[in-house]
Protein backbone atom coordinates (compact mmCIF):
# COMPACT_ATOMS: atom_id res chain seq x y z
CA UNK A 1 0.00 0.00 0.00
CA UNK A 2 2.97 2.34 0.65
CA UNK A 3 4.86 1.88 -2.32
CA UNK A 4 1.81 2.68 -4.35
CA UNK A 5 1.37 5.78 -2.40
CA UNK A 6 4.56 7.12 -1.47
CA UNK A 7 2.64 10.32 -0.13
CA UNK A 8 1.39 8.32 2.53
CA UNK A 9 4.66 7.14 3.42
CA UNK A 10 6.26 10.87 3.88
CA UNK A 11 3.06 11.82 5.22
CA UNK A 12 3.70 9.12 7.82
CA UNK A 13 6.85 10.26 8.31
CA UNK A 14 6.28 13.73 9.10
CA UNK A 15 3.36 12.79 11.44
CA UNK A 16 6.19 10.79 13.27
CA UNK A 17 8.86 14.25 12.95
CA UNK A 18 6.15 16.27 14.27
CA UNK A 19 5.44 13.38 17.32
CA UNK A 20 8.57 13.89 18.33
CA UNK A 21 8.93 18.08 18.02
CA UNK A 22 5.75 17.64 20.17
CA UNK A 23 7.75 15.96 22.85
CA UNK A 24 10.91 18.01 22.27
CA UNK A 25 8.48 21.29 23.15
CA UNK A 26 6.51 19.50 25.48
CA UNK A 27 10.32 18.99 27.51
CA UNK A 28 11.61 22.76 26.48
CA UNK A 29 8.36 24.62 27.59
CA UNK A 30 9.13 22.00 31.08
CA UNK A 31 12.16 23.27 31.44
CA UNK A 32 11.67 26.90 30.51
CA UNK A 33 9.42 26.78 33.62
CA UNK A 34 11.57 24.83 35.68
CA UNK A 35 14.60 27.65 35.06
CA UNK A 36 12.13 30.27 35.23
CA UNK A 37 10.91 28.89 38.92
CA UNK A 38 13.95 28.70 40.14
CA UNK A 39 15.44 32.05 39.50
CA UNK A 40 12.67 33.19 41.54
CA UNK A 41 13.19 31.07 44.35
CA UNK A 42 16.35 32.36 44.62
CA UNK A 43 15.09 36.12 44.25
CA UNK A 44 12.43 35.39 46.47
CA UNK A 45 14.76 33.82 48.64
CA UNK A 46 16.98 36.83 48.61
CA UNK A 47 14.57 39.10 49.01
CA UNK A 48 13.75 37.80 52.39
CA UNK A 49 17.17 37.58 53.47
CA UNK A 50 17.71 41.65 52.49
CA UNK A 51 14.06 42.71 54.18
CA UNK A 52 14.69 40.74 57.76
CA UNK A 53 18.53 42.28 58.15
CA UNK A 54 17.51 45.79 57.09
CA UNK A 55 14.30 45.62 59.19
CA UNK A 56 16.66 44.21 62.32
CA UNK A 57 19.23 46.73 61.93
CA UNK A 58 16.70 49.41 61.85
CA UNK A 59 14.87 47.60 65.05
CA UNK A 60 18.12 47.83 66.78
CA UNK A 61 18.93 51.60 65.36
CA UNK A 62 15.18 52.62 66.68
CA UNK A 63 15.91 51.07 70.17
CA UNK A 64 18.95 53.06 70.44
CA UNK A 65 16.81 56.08 69.78
CA UNK A 66 14.08 54.97 72.42
CA UNK A 67 17.03 54.26 75.22
CA UNK A 68 18.13 57.91 74.36
CA UNK A 69 14.76 59.20 74.62
CA UNK A 70 14.30 57.23 78.15
CA UNK A 71 17.72 58.48 79.16
CA UNK A 72 16.16 62.16 78.85
CA UNK A 73 13.86 61.35 81.38
CA UNK A 74 16.04 60.73 84.32
CA UNK A 75 15.76 63.53 86.95
CA UNK A 76 19.13 65.65 87.27
CA UNK A 77 20.54 64.50 83.56
CA UNK A 78 21.15 68.81 83.11
CA UNK A 79 23.63 68.90 85.68
CA UNK A 80 25.77 65.79 85.56
CA UNK A 81 28.97 66.15 83.95
CA UNK A 82 28.88 65.67 80.50
CA UNK A 83 31.20 62.33 80.28
CA UNK A 84 28.78 60.46 82.00
CA UNK A 85 25.74 62.15 80.86
CA UNK A 86 26.71 61.36 77.69
CA UNK A 87 27.16 57.60 78.92
CA UNK A 88 23.75 58.00 80.67
CA UNK A 89 22.35 59.05 77.24
CA UNK A 90 24.29 57.53 74.65
CA UNK A 91 26.19 54.00 75.83
CA UNK A 92 22.74 52.29 74.69
CA UNK A 93 23.16 53.53 71.66
CA UNK A 94 23.73 51.22 68.38
CA UNK A 95 27.45 51.95 66.37
CA UNK A 96 28.33 50.95 62.73
CA UNK A 97 29.86 52.08 59.98
CA UNK A 98 27.04 53.13 58.39
CA UNK A 99 25.70 55.13 61.67
CA UNK A 100 25.86 58.59 62.17
CA UNK A 101 25.08 60.98 64.83
CA UNK A 102 22.25 60.64 67.37
CA UNK A 103 20.81 63.87 68.40
CA UNK A 104 18.50 65.32 70.57
CA UNK A 105 16.97 68.65 68.83
CA UNK A 106 14.87 71.26 70.54
CA UNK A 107 12.07 72.77 69.64
CA UNK A 108 13.68 75.46 67.66
CA UNK A 109 15.68 72.84 65.53
CA UNK A 110 18.98 72.93 67.54
CA UNK A 111 20.97 70.12 68.91
CA UNK A 112 21.39 70.26 72.68
CA UNK A 113 22.81 66.95 73.03
CA UNK A 114 25.29 64.89 70.31
CA UNK A 115 26.29 61.10 70.66
CA UNK A 116 29.56 62.39 68.65
CA UNK A 117 30.65 64.85 71.12
CA UNK A 118 30.15 66.17 74.72
CA UNK A 119 29.73 69.62 72.67
CA UNK A 120 26.84 69.58 70.21
CA UNK A 121 27.80 71.03 66.83
CA UNK A 122 26.13 74.24 65.77
CA UNK A 123 24.06 73.19 63.23
CA UNK A 124 20.14 73.73 62.42
CA UNK A 125 17.38 70.43 61.42
CA UNK A 126 14.33 73.25 61.37
CA UNK A 127 14.35 72.78 57.91
CA UNK A 128 14.43 68.97 57.70
CA UNK A 129 11.56 67.06 56.78
CA UNK A 130 11.77 64.46 59.88
CA UNK A 131 11.90 67.41 62.22
CA UNK A 132 8.66 69.24 60.27
CA UNK A 133 6.71 65.74 60.31
CA UNK A 134 7.08 65.30 64.20
CA UNK A 135 6.77 69.41 65.46
CA UNK A 136 3.16 69.26 62.79
CA UNK A 137 1.94 65.50 63.80
CA UNK A 138 2.37 64.62 67.73
CA UNK A 139 1.64 60.83 66.34
CA UNK A 140 3.85 60.43 63.70
CA UNK A 141 6.18 57.18 65.45
CA UNK A 142 9.30 56.41 64.26
CA UNK A 143 10.11 58.30 60.65
CA UNK A 144 12.06 57.70 58.16
CA UNK A 145 13.04 60.67 56.19
CA UNK A 146 14.03 61.35 52.55
CA UNK A 147 17.47 61.16 51.49
CA UNK A 148 19.80 64.39 52.30
CA UNK A 149 23.27 65.62 52.32
CA UNK A 150 24.03 65.70 56.02
CA UNK A 151 25.01 69.18 57.63
CA UNK A 152 27.78 67.81 59.71
CA UNK A 153 29.67 66.18 56.31
CA UNK A 154 29.31 66.56 52.74
CA UNK A 155 29.61 62.42 52.35
CA UNK A 156 27.04 60.44 51.21
CA UNK A 157 23.73 61.10 51.18
CA UNK A 158 21.65 59.59 54.43
CA UNK A 159 18.47 59.16 55.97
CA UNK A 160 17.08 60.46 59.23
CA UNK A 161 15.02 58.08 61.92
CA UNK A 162 13.67 60.40 64.26
CA UNK A 163 11.35 60.32 67.50
CA UNK A 164 9.43 63.30 68.85
CA UNK A 165 9.85 64.06 72.27
CA UNK A 166 6.68 65.81 74.12
CA UNK A 167 6.27 68.05 77.28
CA UNK A 168 4.09 65.91 79.83
CA UNK A 169 1.17 68.32 78.77
CA UNK A 170 1.23 66.92 75.03
CA UNK A 171 3.70 69.94 73.50
CA UNK A 172 6.08 69.39 71.30
CA UNK A 173 9.59 69.14 73.13
CA UNK A 174 12.16 68.31 70.48
CA UNK A 175 13.35 65.06 68.65
CA UNK A 176 15.97 62.73 68.55
CA UNK A 177 17.25 61.35 64.90
CA UNK A 178 19.40 59.21 64.21
CA UNK A 179 21.18 59.32 60.50
CA UNK A 180 22.33 56.61 58.68
CA UNK A 181 24.40 56.76 55.37
CA UNK A 182 22.83 55.24 52.27
CA UNK A 183 26.45 53.25 51.88
CA UNK A 184 25.09 50.84 54.27
CA UNK A 185 22.50 49.92 51.36
CA UNK A 186 24.86 50.39 48.89
CA UNK A 187 27.59 47.91 50.36
CA UNK A 188 24.25 45.86 51.28
CA UNK A 189 23.31 45.53 47.36
CA UNK A 190 26.56 45.11 45.88
CA UNK A 191 27.31 41.77 47.32
CA UNK A 192 23.78 39.95 45.56
CA UNK A 193 23.80 38.17 42.08
CA UNK A 194 20.97 39.56 40.30
CA UNK A 195 22.54 39.00 36.37
CA UNK A 196 23.90 41.21 34.19
CA UNK A 197 20.26 42.85 34.03
CA UNK A 198 19.05 42.42 37.50
CA UNK A 199 17.96 44.81 39.75
CA UNK A 200 17.09 45.57 43.39
CA UNK A 201 15.74 48.64 44.81
CA UNK A 202 14.68 50.02 47.84
CA UNK A 203 12.61 52.62 48.52
CA UNK A 204 10.36 54.61 50.66
CA UNK A 205 6.77 53.69 51.17
CA UNK A 206 5.50 57.15 49.04
CA UNK A 207 7.62 56.44 46.54
CA UNK A 208 11.28 58.00 46.79
CA UNK A 209 13.98 56.04 45.64
CA UNK A 210 16.75 55.63 48.60
CA UNK A 211 18.87 53.13 46.64
CA UNK A 212 19.07 50.73 43.44
CA UNK A 213 21.87 48.52 41.72
CA UNK A 214 22.63 49.34 39.14
CA UNK A 215 23.89 52.21 41.17
CA UNK A 216 23.06 55.70 39.54
CA UNK A 217 23.26 58.96 42.12
CA UNK A 218 20.76 60.76 40.41
CA UNK A 219 18.12 58.38 40.57
CA UNK A 220 18.67 58.80 44.54
CA UNK A 221 15.67 60.57 45.54
CA UNK A 222 13.77 60.47 42.22
CA UNK A 223 9.82 59.85 43.07
CA UNK A 224 8.47 57.06 41.02
CA UNK A 225 5.15 57.79 42.42
CA UNK A 226 2.86 57.62 39.08
CA UNK A 227 4.93 54.46 37.48
CA UNK A 228 2.96 51.18 37.24
CA UNK A 229 5.44 49.18 38.69
CA UNK A 230 5.51 51.33 42.14
CA UNK A 231 1.46 50.76 42.13
CA UNK A 232 1.47 47.42 42.46
CA UNK A 233 4.07 47.54 44.77
CA UNK A 234 1.16 49.43 47.14
CA UNK A 235 -1.35 46.63 46.21
CA UNK A 236 -0.27 44.49 48.62
CA UNK A 237 2.47 43.94 51.32
CA UNK A 238 4.61 41.61 48.98
CA UNK A 239 4.09 39.87 46.17
CA UNK A 240 5.50 39.29 42.34
CA UNK A 241 4.68 40.42 38.68
CA UNK A 242 6.13 40.74 35.54
CA UNK A 243 7.19 44.76 33.84
CA UNK A 244 9.61 46.97 32.79
CA UNK A 245 11.10 49.80 34.50
CA UNK A 246 10.56 53.00 34.32
CA UNK A 247 14.11 53.69 35.05
CA UNK A 248 15.92 51.91 32.15
CA UNK A 249 12.63 50.15 30.01
CA UNK A 250 14.34 46.41 30.92
CA UNK A 251 11.72 44.09 30.85
CA UNK A 252 12.08 42.19 34.76
CA UNK A 253 9.87 39.61 36.77
CA UNK A 254 9.35 41.30 40.26
CA UNK A 255 9.60 40.29 43.65
CA UNK A 256 8.86 43.14 46.43
CA UNK A 257 7.76 43.02 49.84
CA UNK A 258 6.99 45.93 52.29
CA UNK A 259 9.90 46.20 55.52
CA UNK A 260 7.91 44.55 58.59
CA UNK A 261 7.14 48.02 61.28
CA UNK A 262 9.31 50.72 58.79
CA UNK A 263 7.94 52.46 55.71
CA UNK A 264 10.08 50.51 52.83
CA UNK A 265 9.78 48.52 50.36
CA UNK A 266 11.76 46.49 48.71
CA UNK A 267 12.43 44.46 45.16
CA UNK A 268 14.43 42.37 43.57
CA UNK A 269 13.99 41.86 39.71
CA UNK A 270 15.35 39.99 37.50
CA UNK A 271 15.74 40.40 33.59
CA UNK A 272 13.57 37.75 31.35
CA UNK A 273 16.59 37.59 29.13
CA UNK A 274 18.66 36.85 32.09
CA UNK A 275 16.24 34.30 33.84
CA UNK A 276 16.44 32.44 30.20
CA UNK A 277 19.83 32.35 29.54
CA UNK A 278 20.70 29.28 30.08
CA UNK A 279 17.55 27.50 29.02
CA UNK A 280 18.10 28.68 26.33
CA UNK A 281 21.96 27.12 25.30
CA UNK A 282 20.54 24.01 26.93
CA UNK A 283 17.47 24.12 24.41
CA UNK A 284 19.42 25.24 21.45
CA UNK A 285 21.18 21.92 21.86
CA UNK A 286 18.43 20.29 22.51
CA UNK A 287 16.90 21.75 19.67
CA UNK A 288 19.33 21.12 16.98
CA UNK A 289 19.59 17.30 17.74
CA UNK A 290 15.59 16.77 17.56
CA UNK A 291 15.78 18.92 14.76
CA UNK A 292 18.55 16.55 12.96
CA UNK A 293 16.64 13.65 14.35
CA UNK A 294 13.23 14.63 12.35
CA UNK A 295 15.40 15.59 9.24
CA UNK A 296 16.91 11.96 9.09
CA UNK A 297 13.05 10.88 9.05
CA UNK A 298 11.80 12.81 6.96
CA UNK A 299 14.89 12.27 4.46
CA UNK A 300 15.00 8.61 4.89
CA UNK A 301 11.29 8.53 3.94
CA UNK A 302 11.69 11.09 0.70
CA UNK A 303 14.58 8.45 0.12
CA UNK A 304 12.66 5.98 -0.21
CA UNK A 305 9.42 7.19 -2.16
CA UNK A 306 11.53 9.13 -4.40
CA UNK A 307 11.28 7.32 -7.55
CA UNK A 308 8.00 6.90 -7.19
CA UNK A 309 7.20 10.30 -6.92
CA UNK A 310 9.66 11.44 -9.58
CA UNK A 311 7.53 8.88 -12.11
CA UNK A 312 4.32 10.53 -10.73
CA UNK A 313 5.76 14.16 -11.49
CA UNK A 314 7.09 13.32 -14.69
CA UNK A 315 3.22 12.56 -15.37
CA UNK A 316 2.11 15.61 -13.85
CA UNK A 317 4.56 17.72 -15.57
CA UNK A 318 4.49 16.48 -18.76
CA UNK A 319 0.46 16.79 -18.68
CA UNK A 320 1.22 20.75 -17.44
CA UNK A 321 3.25 21.59 -20.60
CA UNK A 322 0.83 20.39 -22.56
CA UNK A 323 -1.52 23.00 -21.36
CA UNK A 324 1.13 25.64 -20.44
CA UNK A 325 2.93 28.14 -22.58
CA UNK A 326 6.86 27.63 -21.87
CA UNK A 327 8.14 31.00 -21.51
CA UNK A 328 5.67 32.83 -19.62
CA UNK A 329 4.18 29.81 -17.64
CA UNK A 330 0.75 30.79 -18.05
CA UNK A 331 -1.91 28.80 -19.63
CA UNK A 332 -1.73 28.15 -23.87
CA UNK A 333 -4.10 28.15 -26.67
CA UNK A 334 -4.65 24.58 -25.67
CA UNK A 335 -5.34 25.57 -21.76
CA UNK A 336 -7.63 28.86 -22.95
CA UNK A 337 -9.73 26.08 -25.90
CA UNK A 338 -10.29 23.99 -22.92
CA UNK A 339 -11.09 26.25 -20.20
CA UNK A 340 -13.01 29.09 -22.39
CA UNK A 341 -16.03 27.21 -23.45
CA UNK A 342 -16.50 25.65 -19.87
CA UNK A 343 -17.32 29.05 -18.20
CA UNK A 344 -18.79 30.59 -21.17
CA UNK A 345 -21.38 27.64 -20.64
CA UNK A 346 -20.88 28.21 -16.67
CA UNK A 347 -21.78 31.74 -17.41
CA UNK A 348 -24.61 31.09 -19.07
CA UNK A 349 -26.18 28.42 -17.36
CA UNK A 350 -25.59 30.75 -14.17
CA UNK A 351 -26.88 33.95 -15.74
CA UNK A 352 -23.29 35.96 -14.19
CA UNK A 353 -21.25 37.88 -16.24
CA UNK A 354 -18.32 36.55 -18.09
CA UNK A 355 -15.54 39.33 -19.15
CA UNK A 356 -12.68 38.79 -21.23
CA UNK A 357 -9.37 40.95 -20.94
CA UNK A 358 -7.08 40.99 -24.29
CA UNK A 359 -3.62 42.52 -23.44
CA UNK A 360 -1.08 43.64 -26.44
CA UNK A 361 2.70 44.84 -25.18
CA UNK A 362 2.92 48.34 -27.17
CA UNK A 363 5.75 48.68 -29.66
CA UNK A 364 6.97 44.76 -28.60
CA UNK A 365 8.57 44.44 -32.44
CA UNK A 366 10.57 47.38 -31.65
CA UNK A 367 12.00 46.12 -28.27
CA UNK A 368 13.02 43.29 -29.70
CA UNK A 369 15.03 44.86 -32.46
CA UNK A 370 16.51 47.57 -30.26
CA UNK A 371 17.32 45.29 -26.85
CA UNK A 372 17.32 41.78 -28.51
CA UNK A 373 15.01 38.42 -28.45
CA UNK A 374 16.51 37.60 -25.06
CA UNK A 375 15.79 40.71 -23.40
CA UNK A 376 12.49 40.30 -25.36
CA UNK A 377 11.71 37.21 -23.43
CA UNK A 378 12.12 38.93 -20.31
CA UNK A 379 10.05 41.64 -20.92
CA UNK A 380 6.92 39.02 -21.84
CA UNK A 381 7.34 37.41 -18.88
CA UNK A 382 7.48 40.29 -16.66
CA UNK A 383 4.32 40.94 -18.24
CA UNK A 384 3.00 37.54 -17.42
CA UNK A 385 4.35 37.91 -13.84
CA UNK A 386 2.05 41.10 -13.62
CA UNK A 387 -1.16 39.32 -15.27
CA UNK A 388 -0.80 36.59 -13.11
CA UNK A 389 -0.56 39.03 -9.58
CA UNK A 390 -3.09 41.13 -11.21
CA UNK A 391 -5.74 37.79 -10.92
CA UNK A 392 -7.68 37.91 -7.58
CA UNK A 393 -9.51 34.68 -7.78
CA UNK A 394 -8.74 30.82 -8.41
CA UNK A 395 -11.21 30.96 -11.18
CA UNK A 396 -9.94 33.53 -13.24
CA UNK A 397 -7.48 32.56 -15.80
CA UNK A 398 -4.76 33.79 -18.27
CA UNK A 399 -3.55 32.82 -20.77
CA UNK A 400 -0.92 33.67 -24.12
CA UNK A 401 -2.74 34.00 -26.70
CA UNK A 402 0.34 34.41 -29.03
CA UNK A 403 3.64 36.63 -29.55
CA UNK A 404 2.86 39.64 -27.40
CA UNK A 405 -1.03 38.92 -26.63
CA UNK A 406 -2.75 37.52 -23.73
CA UNK A 407 -6.20 36.87 -23.14
CA UNK A 408 -7.75 36.64 -19.18
CA UNK A 409 -11.07 35.66 -18.69
CA UNK A 410 -12.97 36.85 -15.39
CA UNK A 411 -16.06 34.95 -14.71
CA UNK A 412 -18.98 36.15 -12.97
CA UNK A 413 -17.15 39.99 -13.14
CA UNK A 414 -18.86 42.99 -14.54
CA UNK A 415 -17.49 45.35 -16.81
CA UNK A 416 -16.32 47.60 -14.27
CA UNK A 417 -14.62 44.59 -12.57
CA UNK A 418 -12.89 43.80 -15.29
CA UNK A 419 -11.15 47.41 -16.05
CA UNK A 420 -10.40 47.67 -12.50
CA UNK A 421 -8.61 44.75 -13.12
CA UNK A 422 -7.15 45.72 -16.61
CA UNK A 423 -5.97 49.14 -15.19
CA UNK A 424 -4.12 46.88 -11.91
CA UNK A 425 -2.07 45.20 -14.50
CA UNK A 426 -1.32 47.85 -16.64
CA UNK A 427 -0.33 49.63 -14.00
CA UNK A 428 2.09 47.01 -12.63
CA UNK A 429 3.42 46.69 -16.18
CA UNK A 430 4.30 50.40 -16.47
CA UNK A 431 5.88 50.26 -12.67
CA UNK A 432 8.28 47.79 -14.07
CA UNK A 433 10.13 50.82 -15.09
CA UNK A 434 11.31 48.76 -17.73
CA UNK A 435 13.03 50.63 -20.10
CA UNK A 436 12.24 50.95 -24.02
CA UNK A 437 13.31 54.09 -25.45
CA UNK A 438 11.05 53.79 -28.98
CA UNK A 439 8.19 53.93 -26.86
CA UNK A 440 6.80 57.26 -26.51
CA UNK A 441 6.31 56.54 -22.96
CA UNK A 442 10.13 55.74 -22.68
CA UNK A 443 9.12 52.23 -20.44
CA UNK A 444 7.30 48.75 -21.32
CA UNK A 445 3.54 49.55 -21.76
CA UNK A 446 0.56 47.27 -22.72
CA UNK A 447 -2.34 48.42 -24.02
CA UNK A 448 -5.70 46.19 -22.97
CA UNK A 449 -9.31 45.76 -24.54
CA UNK A 450 -12.02 44.94 -22.04
CA UNK A 451 -15.25 43.16 -22.90
CA UNK A 452 -17.88 41.74 -20.96
CA UNK A 453 -21.22 39.92 -21.50
CA UNK A 454 -23.07 42.12 -18.67
CA UNK A 455 -24.49 44.42 -21.35
CA UNK A 456 -24.01 42.96 -24.40
CA UNK A 457 -25.24 39.87 -26.17
CA UNK A 458 -22.35 37.46 -28.35
CA UNK A 459 -23.37 34.69 -29.99
CA UNK A 460 -20.28 32.70 -28.36
CA UNK A 461 -16.94 32.37 -27.02
CA UNK A 462 -14.86 33.72 -29.73
CA UNK A 463 -17.32 37.25 -30.59
CA UNK A 464 -16.65 37.84 -26.57
CA UNK A 465 -12.87 37.91 -27.12
CA UNK A 466 -12.99 39.36 -30.90
CA UNK A 467 -14.84 42.79 -29.17
CA UNK A 468 -12.28 42.89 -26.78
CA UNK A 469 -9.41 42.60 -29.51
CA UNK A 470 -11.19 45.44 -31.22
CA UNK A 471 -11.76 47.32 -28.01
CA UNK A 472 -7.80 46.78 -27.84
CA UNK A 473 -7.52 48.03 -31.56
CA UNK A 474 -9.10 51.14 -29.99
CA UNK A 475 -7.00 51.75 -27.62
CA UNK A 476 -3.36 51.34 -29.97
CA UNK A 477 -5.46 53.63 -31.74
CA UNK A 478 -5.96 56.21 -29.04
CA UNK A 479 -2.03 56.30 -28.24
CA UNK A 480 -1.37 52.81 -26.45
CA UNK A 481 -0.51 52.51 -22.48
CA UNK A 482 -4.30 52.69 -21.63
CA UNK A 483 -7.22 50.09 -21.38
CA UNK A 484 -10.53 50.70 -23.50
CA UNK A 485 -13.71 49.23 -22.86
CA UNK A 486 -16.03 47.33 -25.47
CA UNK A 487 -17.68 50.09 -27.60
CA UNK A 488 -16.06 52.94 -29.34
CA UNK A 489 -19.57 55.26 -28.50
CA UNK A 490 -19.94 53.78 -25.14
CA UNK A 491 -16.49 53.65 -23.58
CA UNK A 492 -13.59 55.88 -23.00
CA UNK A 493 -9.81 55.78 -22.86
CA UNK A 494 -7.89 55.39 -19.49
CA UNK A 495 -4.11 56.15 -18.70
CA UNK A 496 -3.65 56.16 -14.61
CA UNK A 497 -6.40 57.85 -13.48
CA UNK A 498 -9.68 55.81 -12.86
CA UNK A 499 -12.79 56.07 -15.21
CA UNK A 500 -16.16 55.91 -14.75
CA UNK A 501 -18.81 53.09 -16.75
CA UNK A 502 -19.55 53.60 -20.01
CA UNK A 503 -22.24 56.12 -20.84
CA UNK A 504 -25.33 53.92 -21.01
CA UNK A 505 -24.30 51.22 -19.02
CA UNK A 506 -24.43 50.57 -14.78
CA UNK A 507 -22.70 47.72 -12.88
CA UNK A 508 -24.89 45.54 -10.95
CA UNK A 509 -24.58 45.38 -7.02
CA UNK A 510 -25.16 41.16 -7.11
CA UNK A 511 -21.96 40.85 -9.29
CA UNK A 512 -18.80 41.00 -7.41
CA UNK A 513 -16.05 42.86 -9.62
CA UNK A 514 -12.91 40.41 -9.92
Amino acid sequence: MLTRRPGLLVALSVALAAIVLAICVSVLLQMRQDAAQRAQDAATNLLLLVERDTARNLEIYDLSLQAVINGLKQPGLDKLPPPIRQAVLFDGSAMATHLGSILVIDVNGNPIYDSRSESPRKISVADRDYFKVHRDSPNAGLYVSRPFIPHLSSKSPSIALSRRLSNPDGSFAGIVVGTLRLDYFHDLFDGMKLGPHGSMALMLADGTMLMRRPYDPNIIGRSLLHTANYTRFTQAPSGSFYGTAAIDGVERWYAFSHVTRFPLIYDVALSTDDMYANWRHRAWIFGSIVAMLDVLIIWFAVLFSQQLRRRTAVEAELRMLARTDGLTSLGNRRALDEVGPKEWRLARRGGQPLSALLIDVDHFKGFNDLYGHAAGDDALMAVARCIRHGLRRPADHAARYGGEEFVVLLPATSLEGARLVAESMRESVQALGMRHVSSTHQVLTVSIGVASTEHRNFADLRSLIDAADAALYAAKAEGRNRTMLDGATESRAMEGEPVPPSAGKSTKSDVNPS
